[in-house]
């Protein structure tokens, strides 16, 4: 029997929708003076820390935004943000959006080559730089905002926000595919009310609540869970731009007297290991936040046994962000991220029946995301071939394989593809080979995501030297790193005689992991 999870309904999205409205300036005008996001960056000096309360930011945003007119934007232009993390990062990211702008938040660990691609790709008009990171060399008619002229702009009359369709384009990010590129994920408006599932059903958001985000400004689940959300919802955020010295998030936590965090698993890890918190040392904390990555049931469980407190886990993609998750009504389940959130329409999907045909509950397939939901994207960007093959009837599919279980609950099997994890970033193995490749003593090249331990995986590249070269595993990471970003780049390399191959060339990607243990019993 074909069986989908489907809780409630989501509330239908307005017509007329703008994000940025709905994140700052309904609670501008409902707790202008409530403190809407605190930046730390550093925690033995108080008085570098700086407060925003909403009637500050919605002020800076909508001058900004009007500025941003004055310099010959219009909306639909796709601007590209290059700047290092600080909350001029966040200002511009919701003044682009208020002016009607596709804004187009860029990682600061993407290298110049990987944001010339982007630039060019999404047909920028302009790229806003705050000067500390490199700028690549940009295509003729792309404008460079720069500091000086940033500072300008903020000067400008305040603006109202732009009126928007639920369905006109909000901004743009870029995600791995299955190619050797990245390809731009499309998000519409409306894709803030297709998170309000998120408040109870992952966050279990209290009124009050201090949101403490570990992820730095220029990622998109710090933009989503620790701006988005909170501020919809008129709560308080922290972000932290300090050096990320593990024993700083209790003290944040303590000193700032924050109750939620978002964090990856690795984060936790860290915490227990450098910092070992005991129960209650970590002041008004209620629950952690995990996502970007499994989390574990040894790590979840050691968490619990130090603080007493429960980590709460979501699984999600670019696509949509999260839709399955644990929170404070729908107890974990170990080894499971959780049950879909309610409204949600989630079903288990054959991987071999190209029409959509729905699996029954225990049965294994692909994890598939119903067309209607508001969360979803609009499209893939300039991708019209993956934009089709990423649906099956109603269905859309992200490449996860999963089970429901009897109660509900999803269990996470892998992926359907080839595509990577590192640290929330989904990463195209083919993107990294492709750059490996080209050091001149390597013959053959593969890289694949593996594990090397019970529960830790890492990116791994695994190569076959050029006949009479020697070329040392730290050496083929050290070139990579000109060309990919930090999270792309592998942890771990392997000298092999040669790769798993099929008889007709292709490469078994899957077997790889065989190297890893080899190696590792070798040492």
């Amino acid at each position: 029997m074909a069986v989908s999870a489907e809780s409630g309904r989501l509330d239908p999205v307005p017509e007329r929708f703008n994000l940025a409205r709905y994140c700052l300036g309904r609670s501008a005008a409902a707790v202008p003076d409530q403190v809407a996001l605190t930046v730390v960056c550093d925690v033995d000096d108080p008085a570098a820390t700086t407060r925003w309360t909403y009637a500050e930011l919605e002020d800076a945003v909508l001058r900004l935004a009007r500025g941003f007119r004055d310099a010959g934007l219009h909306p639909g232009h796709r601007v590209f943000i290059r700047m290092g993390n600080s909350a001029d990062y966040a200002i511009t990211f919701f003044a682009a959006n208020a002016a009607g702008l596709v804004p187009i938040p860029g990682s600061s660990l993407l290298q110049a080559r990987e944001v010339a691609f982007m630039v060019a790709d999404a047909e920028v008009s302009a790229v806003i730089s705050d000067g500390t990171l490199e700028l690549p060399e940009l295509p003729d008619g792309v404008t460079v905002i720069a500091p000086a002229d940033l500072e300008r702009l903020r000067q400008s009359p305040r603006a109202d926000y732009v009126d928007t369709d639920a369905n006109d384009p909000a901004f743009l990010v870029y995600t791995s595919g299955t190619q050797k590129q990245p390809k731009g994920v499309l998000h519409a408006q409306r894709v803030v009310w297709g998170r309000r599932p998120m408040y109870q059903g992952w966050y279990g958001y209290e009124p009050g609540d201090v949101v403490l985000h570990a992820g730095a400004f220029n990622w998109t689940y710090t933009l989503g869970s620790g701006l988005f959300d909170p501020w919809a919802n008129g709560l308080s955020t922290i972000v932290y731009t300090g050096p990320k010295d593990p024993t700083v998030w209790p003290r944040l936590i303590r000193d700032y007297e924050a109750t939620i965090m978002a964090a990856v698993p690795t984060v936790y890890r860290q915490i227990l290991k450098y910092a070992n918190p005991q129960p209650g040392s970590l002041g008004r904390l209620r629950h952690g936040l995990t996502a970007g990555e499994a989390l574990s049931p040894a790590l979840a469980s050691a968490w619990f046994d130090a603080t007493g407190l429960r980590l709460y886990e979501a699984l999600g993609m670019s696509e949509i962000s999260t839709y399955i998750s644990s929170s404070p009504s729908v107890p974990p389940k170990p080894g499971s991220p959780g049950k879909p959130q309610a409204g949600r329409r989630v079903a288990i999907l054959d991987p071999d029946d190209p029409s959509g045909r729905e699996l029954g509950t225990g049965q294994e397939g692909l994890i598939a995301i119903h067309r209607s939901d508001p969360g979803l994207m609009l499209t893939y960007w300039n991708r019209p071939e993956e934009m089709a093959e990423a649906f099956r009837g109603e269905w859309f599919i992200g490449g996860d394989l999963g089970v429901l279980d009897e109660d509900g609950y999803l269990w996470f099997k892998g992926r359907a593809d080839d595509l990577m994890n590192a640290l929330g970033y989904r990463v195209s193995p083919l993107e990294v080979e492709s750059v490996l490749a080209r050091h001149p003593d390597v013959a053959d090249v593969a890289v694949a995501e593996v594990k090397v331990r019970e529960d830790l995986s890492v990116i791994a590249a695994f190569f076959v030297p050029r006949e009479g070269a020697e070329l040392e595993p730290e050496e083929l990471i050290a070139f990579g790193k000109n060309d990919l970003a930090a999270y792309k780049l592998p942890r771990a390399a392997y000298s092999v005689s040669e790769l798993p191959r099929s008889p007709n060339g292709k490469l078994r990607r899957r077997e790889l992991q065989r190297f890893v243990r080899v190696n590792t019993a070798a040492a």
